[in-house]
């Protein structure tokens, strides 16, 4: 049993924005039960499966980019009969790239001032092109009023004369101008309506992106763009600026790229939303005026969500990862020292217990051989004899009390200790330092736990018995460079 689907060469001619289907049917199947169909991968925006199993999709016109000029999607289709197993089939479609006109909403109306070059910005929010083609506007030279100049980027300037403006109050003109996008050549007709401003009209804000209520999180910025236009000539509008009462947001944030556009750009920090609120809303109040002091205000609802300060969270995890692997090295070190010196005090026990032996042998053989080296003076032998044997008795019992010397069992049993528990601190910590080394690891929930298991480690049962002194400073500094000697896996990057 397989799937059928038409042929490759006719799912190579889609394009955008037109609409096509095709049924799926399955060879080999006698069933009465109806097989599912489902795309279970590569699935576009658009793409449906009914339960007849006819398939259908609309490209939308985003697909394709223009300079890619045509695209290949790739989906995997699934068939599902009762118990069998499913059938897979592969489809792929080549879809063109479709150019679309700009387009080109209502103007707003060129107010014109006689006496005055008179300016006019052909806004750019309602020409443009929905492929993001680059546009060039061309004026039609038929409506063109003698003096007025459009430029390709829609700068429109004109100062009338008597007569025209004579003409312009009795009724409205229009120009009509296309908007070309390149490099298909496709246009769209606009037209500008002038008219004759009859009073000083207050000019007008536009601001990119279009909203009255704005929602950031801290330390995320804020940006608008403002566009100033005035009925009475652009050159007309004399201040710009903004109030936010409470905020103390700075001036700064209002950038002025030319007369008529600016730019706010503002970042609220970590510390703009005090705890324990989770969000500070207020209002920001643009104004402008004109040269007569003519007023317009707009007024936008800001909301600042509080969030969490990741960079000062990873520092101090951080901190903690670096402090624990220091208050391991630094028990390591006190540890090297000791073992250094448990082991010269064993040496020196050894050297002490076989230096004892040879005086126990020494006298007992002289105090055996005293009859012989003065067999002729009983008095002399009697007197060996009792030095001697009691010069051994003291010195054996000297020794068996411990007087003599140090025990070596109890020299062995807390170097083992110390041994081992520097094996275990070694251990333990490069494991530590390996697992934590990276920001995203001490951000798991188990990082606080591994720390205190960590330190749990670190104490050590014969404190008393091993003698460490509580005030012990290392000769070297905790550097970076000596942690990572110690635990080679420790990483300094914070």
């Amino acid at each position: 049993m397989k799937i059928l689907a038409p042929e490759q060469s006719l799912l190579n001619t889609l394009k955008e924005g037109e609409s096509f289907g095709f049924p799926l049917q399955i060879t080999g199947y006698s069933k009465n039960s109806a097989p599912r169909f489902e795309i279970i991968q590569g699935k576009q925006i658009g793409m449906a499966i009914d339960s007849t199993g006819m398939f259908t999709w609309t490209p939308a016109y985003s697909a394709v980019d223009r300079i890619e000029g045509s695209k290949i999607f790739q989906i995997q289709v699934e068939a599902r009969l009762d118990s069998l197993d499913p059938i897979i089939k592969y489809l792929e479609f080549k879809v063109a790239h479709v150019n679309r006109s700009p387009e080109v909403g209502e103007m707003k109306p060129f107010y014109v001032q006689y006496n005055t070059t008179n300016k006019y910005t052909i806004d750019p929010t309602l020409v443009f092109d929905p492929d993001n083609d680059p546009i060039v506007l061309v004026p039609q030279l038929e409506d063109l009023p003698e003096g007025m100049k459009i430029s390709s980027q829609g700068e429109v300037t004109w100062a009338p004369s008597v007569t025209q403006f004579n003409r312009l109050k009795k009724e409205p003109v229009y120009v009509t101008f296309y908007a070309i996008d390149q490099p298909a050549k496709t246009q769209t007709k606009g037209r500008i309506r002038l008219v004759a401003t009859q009073m000083d009209l207050p000019p007008s804000i536009t601001v990119v992106p279009k909203n009255d209520y704005y929602k950031i999180r801290e330390n995320e910025t804020l940006n608008l763009r403002f566009y100033l236009s005035d009925p009475n000539g652009d050159d007309d509008v004399a201040t710009f600026d903004f109030l936010s009462p409470g905020m103390d947001i700075p001036k700064s944030s209002l950038i002025k790229n030319t007369a008529n556009q600016y730019e706010f750009v503002w970042q609220p920090g970590y510390e703009f939303v005090k705890d324990p609120r989770d969000s500070v809303a207020f209002n920001l109040t643009f104004f402008v005026l004109d040269n007569t002091q003519n007023r317009t205000e707009m007024r936008l609802r800001v909301n600042v969500l509080n969030t969490i300060n990741e960079a000062e969270t990873d520092a101090k995890l951080f901190n903690l990862y670096r402090a624990t692997l220091v208050r391991g090295w630094e028990l390591m070190e006190q540890l090297k020292e000791k073992e250094n010196e448990l082991k010269r005090a064993y040496n020196r026990a050894k050297k002490g217990k076989r230096s004892r032996s040879v005086v126990n042998a020494s006298l007992g053989a002289t105090t055996s051989l005293s009859s012989i080296i003065v067999k002729n003076d009983p008095t002399t032998q009697r007197a060996i004899s009792t030095i001697g044997g009691t010069t051994v008795l003291t010195i054996g019992t000297l020794e068996a009390t411990e007087v003599i010397g140090r025990s070596m069992k109890d020299l062995v049993d807390r170097l083992n200790y110390v041994i081992e528990k520097k094996n275990e601190l070694q251990t333990k910590g490069d494991i530590f330092a390996r697992d934590y080394s990276l920001k995203s690891t001490r951000r798991q929930g188990d990082f606080l736990r591994k720390v205190d298991d960590l330190m749990n480690a670190l104490n050590l049962k014969g404190l008393v018995a091993l003698e460490l002194d509580s005030t012990w400073e290392a000769k070297a500094k905790p550097t970076d460079e000596n942690i990572k000697r110690a635990f080679k896996d420790y990483n300094p990057a914070r």
